[in-house]
């Protein structure tokens, strides 16, 4: 086991190479909804229950489901409101289970990316032929399913091997979203250099589950959260693009006294008509890796004391 797992440099905030979006915007803003399976009964990890309480726990089980029963299509109908496309974290067994929610996601133009194949389902303790088998699975039945080659990655559960980076830069993914070091895309350390991996801002801090069932938000308080995020984040990006991004599941977001406030924070943002650039991960990503990718990796090398990328 490495003392440190070695996946990406230290680079201060101030003084990179300055990044400015397309269209001269500040401020790449995108959406990613977990669109998630969880199964009732999944295979033991033993290192991780997925359930509290024994079989049947159906309590946070039925929880769960309302987002795939009802808050993804209220989700969907405010983003179209405001001409939002979300960057979808999915568990890709939706494929199969609900190819309704999948389809109505395709015909939105929306991205794909895999957050596993169940999110009952931890990578803890996988082989790397097992983790493998996931990403190949992964690429396999999104691109069955939409047509698309998925391009990013978010661990299932947030569940990692020491192997997980390395490999998505061996399967030519473009981004991860398991680091939350930054605000600004950043080249990872792969033993794949002639791969393009960057790290993609996600969020920990905006994220409406930790919102909600950490810190005990309530809607309005999560707005005002979103909201001096954004207001942080442009004024930042007056100085070098930054990224925002909003996760989101929709079992939490999409209850019936929570969207109201959601959709004022979609207006707010998306009134910066001239400073923010509504867009995806992987439109995020492609841009990054052919503007700045190769000039980020030379500045960072003024930081690797000696060290050579």
């Amino acid at each position: 086991m490495k003392p440190d797992p070695e996946l990406y440099d230290y680079w201060p905030y101030k003084n990179r190479p300055k990044i400015v979006w397309p269209e001269g915007k500040k401020v790449a803003f995108w959406v990613a909804p977990n669109i998630e399976f969880y199964e009732l009964n999944p295979p033991v990890n033993p290192q991780r229950k997925a359930w509290p309480r024994p079989y049947p726990d159906i309590t946070p089980y039925s929880y769960r489901d309302h987002g795939n029963r009802v808050g993804h299509w209220r989700l969907m109908d405010i983003m179209d409101e405001f001409g939002i496309r979300g960057s979808v974290s999915l568990s890709v067994a939706m494929c199969q289970h609900h190819p309704e929610i999948v389809e109505a996601c395709q015909n939105r133009n929306w991205e794909f990316f895999s957050h596993g194949i169940y999110n009952t389902r931890y990578i803890y303790g996988m082989d790397e032929d097992q983790e493998r088998s996931i990403l190949e699975d992964s690429i396999k039945t999104v691109e069955a399913a939409t047509g698309q080659r998925i391009k990013g990655y978010l661990a299932p559960a947030l569940t990692h091997t020491e192997k997980t980076i390395d490999l998505l830069a061996e399967y030519d993914f473009w981004y991860s979203c398991d680091l939350f070091q930054d605000d600004q895309p950043q080249p990872l350390i792969t033993s794949h250099s002639d791969k393009k991996l960057i790290s993609m801002p996600y969020s920990l801090e905006v994220n409406d589950h930790y919102a909600f069932n950490v810190y005990g938000q309530s809607a309005r308080q999560y707005a005002d959260l979103l909201k001096r995020q954004f207001d942080q984040l442009l004024e930042e990006g007056a100085e070098s693009g930054t990224v925002m991004c909003i996760p989101l599941h929709a079992y939490l977001i999409g209850r019936s006294h929570r969207i109201g406030p959601f959709r004022e924070v979609l207006d707010y943002i998306t009134a910066h008509k001239d400073d923010v650039w509504v867009t995806t991960a992987a439109e995020i990503a492609e841009f990054y890796r052919e503007t700045y990718y190769d000039t980020a990796v030379e500045d960072i090398k003024k930081y690797k004391k000696g060290v050579s990328v």
